[in-house]
């Protein structure tokens, strides 16, 4: 099983302000689901600008172990020959997904329905992540899986040998579980449709129309539904990766709170479900100027020019978690040097990430000297307003690589320097990120 096995203890201390131009790698979540995808297709994918943290990368060995040829051909730059859709070959190892609940997901989704079994483990932090929701509507198609109790990995999963078209509402906002559903859904007969009442990341629903997949978008009584016909013969792509808004979060809002500084920040996707983390910034008074809006890969993207603001708490609406659930952690940094109060609400999936992140923020928040409220819904953060954080101490990043992040954000503006217990799971997603950050004057360092 993967894990990190030696910590990285690191600290942040403030410094003076930050500058320069930060270039944060590609998207995570469409680095993902362009291997998958390229893996699903009749020919040859050409990829740039692929995220090569770990997360994709044991996404990659994952397409190997199903029978796809991957290739790195220099950074960034990847090319993928598929197997057609319903092609997968059953592995003759275990699939270790590392740290990545997307990678993990998706991939089960895109084996369920093809008559192979593949068993599926994690790091750590993964094997303690619910696949249930996940396992439970890829049943409704014929597959069939066991794993630990509570259904946890490691975990077998036999695909369908006869799949049939499900009608399924998501439960809860997920994106991964939409995913899974619509890739399984590719190698079943009929429509097959996913029903949503809150708006998620539509990064599949994009990239399988632009690998030829007829999917349509309908609005019924019940939500938003994504409908799919099974069984296409996906065409490959070249596809160019946006920057990642997630990863792209983290130098933005150390750029708001560190007094003087001022940033740009290219190139990143502007996807309407994802930017909830920069409305609600904006909103709070961050001086953010998105210039030159344009298109790549499908996405709409722009530069973003940062520069230090004096923050007010405000009230997140719920219905906007889901385009910045990821972004919640480092929120809750920069709501602590705010004026007044920051009130986050809709955030129950927190709980089930690389860590629960809502208790994880808090105990580290405290241990600073922020007071926080919580629920099992909800984080309230009382801000301290500009350089007003005492900071001072260390703070458990439980194998969360957004956790070790958004504290040593927090660290970069406060009073007295902010620790972290364990950097190695930053590599996960943004493995330049301590480099990134020193290149526009952060004090962060290892120890």
């Amino acid at each position: 099983m993967s894990g990190h096995a030696t910590p990285v203890p690191m600290t942040a201390r403030r410094g003076g302000p930050l500058s320069g131009t930060a270039e944060v790698p590609g998207d995570k979540s469409i680095s993902h689901r362009a291997l998958i995808l390229g893996a699903l297709s009749v020919g040859e994918t050409r990829i740039t600008g692929l995220l090569e943290g770990q997360d994709v990368l044991d996404t990659a060995k994952a397409m190997q172990a199903f029978g796809a040829g991957v290739e790195r051909l220099g950074p960034g730059e990847w090319r993928v020959h598929g197997v057609g859709v319903g092609g997968f070959a059953e592995p003759d190892r275990v699939i270790d997904c590392g740290n990545s609940g997307t990678g993990v997901r998706l991939i089960m989704g895109a084996m369920a329905t093809t008559p192979i079994t593949a068993t599926f483990t994690g790091d750590a932090s993964l094997v303690k992540r619910p696949m249930g929701r996940v396992t439970e509507p890829l049943s409704l198609f014929g597959a069939r899986a066991w794993g630990r109790q509570g259904g946890r990995l490691p975990m077998t999963v036999v695909g369908a040998a006869e799949p049939v078209p499900v009608r399924y509402a998501l439960p809860v906002a997920s994106a991964q579980v939409k995913s899974a559903v619509l890739l399984a859904g590719l190698n079943a007969p009929g429509e097959t449709v996913v029903i949503e009442r809150e708006p998620t990341r539509d990064h599949s629903e994009r990239m399988l129309r632009g690998f030829g997949a007829a999917l349509r978008i309908e609005e019924t009584p019940e939500g938003r539904a994504i409908v799919l016909a099974g069984q296409p013969e996906l065409v490959a792509q070249s596809v160019a990766v946006p920057r990642d808004p997630s990863s792209a979060a983290f130098p933005v809002c150390a750029a708001l709170i560190v007094e003087g500084s001022d940033i740009l920040v290219p190139g990143v996707s502007q996807n309407p479900t994802r930017n909830g983390l920069y409305t609600t910034l904006v909103e709070m008074g961050a001086a953010i100027d998105f210039l030159n809006p344009r298109e790549e890969g499908g996405e709409p993207v722009a530069d973003l020019r940062v520069r230090a603001s004096a923050l007010r708490g405000i009230e997140v609406p719920p219905e906007r978690a889901a385009s910045m659930i990821d972004e919640f952690p480092v929120l809750s940094a920069v709501a602590a040097f705010a004026e007044g109060t920051t009130v986050m609400r809709g955030v129950r999936e927190l709980r089930v990430k690389e860590s629960d992140r809502i208790d994880a923020m808090a105990r580290g928040l405290e241990a600073c000297g922020v007071r926080v409220e919580e629920a099992e819904d909800m984080l309230v953060v009382h801000g301290l307003g500009p350089g007003g954080v005492p900071g001072g101490a260390t703070a458990r990043t439980r194998l969360d690589h957004r956790i070790a992040m958004s504290f040593l954000v927090l660290g970069l503006a406060a009073q007295a320097p902010v620790g972290i217990d364990d950097g190695a799971p930053i590599a996960t997603s943004f493995p330049s990120f301590e480099e990134l950050m020193r290149g526009l004057g952060a004090g962060i360092a290892r120890g």
